[in-house]
């Protein structure tokens, strides 16, 4: 059994709620892509891969860009997205073995309240949320009970890159041009937010955190040069700040950060390149199998075809398989997907 970790789906109560939000896009987007709130049309894409189901998730926008920065719409939303995720697994376990919820991390609580209820209530994976709020970095005080809380419950933290037009490529410009937000953007969004964890001392002080990363850590097995040598001369740069105090007052190496306390996910969008740099990168028993399902070319077929594909053309004794496949996942959620 193959268990794809992280994919994208809108319930329809939640659905129908986002199309209502007047937010631009969203209907052009949704209506190009069936299998992103069609249930029947997800669950035939699924029917047609043997031994696997999905884990699957909320995808963009934000609840803070649906709810426009109102944090009781934001928890609003986020109910009427668990509990239709939560409705989906209950109806077709045989396609949908188990969905991660969506934390409001606007609400006065940073999120704490819903995402507990979704975990002990309705059987969540774990949760899911962004790179950043509302531009505000998930090291900010006002996040770190959300964090404290994942650590006591036990449960992982899904973390999807969010970046916008609105974020220009060049000082001299108001936005970014040619989707480069999008190409380049989220991988460097996935990457300053790692680093965040790692310099703020969120994963010293939280040793037990489980952060998932998407796209197979992104740049980062790219970097691993800057990040190792580079980072080991953390101040060298740098006149206003004592970033050579804060280096020394780390437990660990930043490199080893990088490569083992994280736990990558298998979505490179079919790039073979990318699979190899990350799995000679992270620990083996930290990845996990995603196909990031439906936003591919053929709009819900070809980036499950290809990671599978790619995975199993690899080379690694179906032991290791195995552990990418279900295994990790089953360790990090404490959930049984295969009996």
């Amino acid at each position: 059994m193959r268990i794809d970790a992280f994919n994208h789906f809108f319930p329809k109560a939640y659905f129908d709620k986002l199309l209502a939000s007047g937010l631009p896009d969203i209907g052009k987007r949704a209506t190009q892509l069936p299998a992103l709130h069609d249930v029947d049309h997800r669950r035939k894409i699924i029917g047609g891969f043997k031994d696997y189901k999905q884990v699957i998730s909320l995808a963009a926008p934000t609840l803070e860009q649906v709810s426009r920065g109102d944090p009781k719409l934001a928890v609003e939303f986020a109910k009427v997205g668990n509990d239709g995720m939560a409705e989906l697994c209950a109806k077709y376990p045989d396609e949908f073995a188990g969905f991660v919820a969506q934390t409001p991390l606007t609400a006065p609580d940073a999120g704490v309240a819903e995402t507990t209820r979704a975990i002990n209530e309705l059987g969540a994976c774990g949760t899911q949320i962004f790179t950043n709020v509302e531009g505000k970095p998930l090291d900010s005080p006002e996040f770190r009970p959300f964090f404290a809380a994942m650590e006591k419950l036990d449960k992982p933290i899904w973390v999807h890159p969010s970046r916008g037009a609105n974020f220009p490529d060049y000082l001299s410009e108001k936005k970014s041009l040619y989707e480069i937000w999008w190409t380049f953007g989220w991988a460097y969004e996935t990457a300053a937010m790692m680093s965040r964890l790692v310099f703020s001392k969120m994963l010293d002080d939280m040793p037990k955190l489980k952060v998932i990363v998407h796209h197979f850590g992104s740049i980062v097995p790219t970097l691993e040069g800057r990040v190792g040598p580079g980072w080991d001369q953390l101040g060298a740069r740098t006149s206003d700040e004592d970033y050579g105090a804060l280096l020394k007052s780390l437990k660990k190496r930043p490199l080893d950060y990088f490569k083992h306390d994280f736990y990558p996910d298998t979505a490179t969008f079919t790039s073979e390149g990318a699979m190899k740099l990350g799995f000679g990168f992270f620990d083996l028993d930290k990845v996990i199998f995603a196909s990031d399902c439906p936003f591919d070319p053929e709009k819900g077929t070809m980036y499950i075809r290809e990671t599978l594909r790619i995975l199993e053309e690899y080379g690694m004794p179906k032991a290791d398989l195995d552990k990418v496949y279900y295994k990790n996942l089953e360790r990090i959620t404490g959930k049984t997907f295969v009996k």
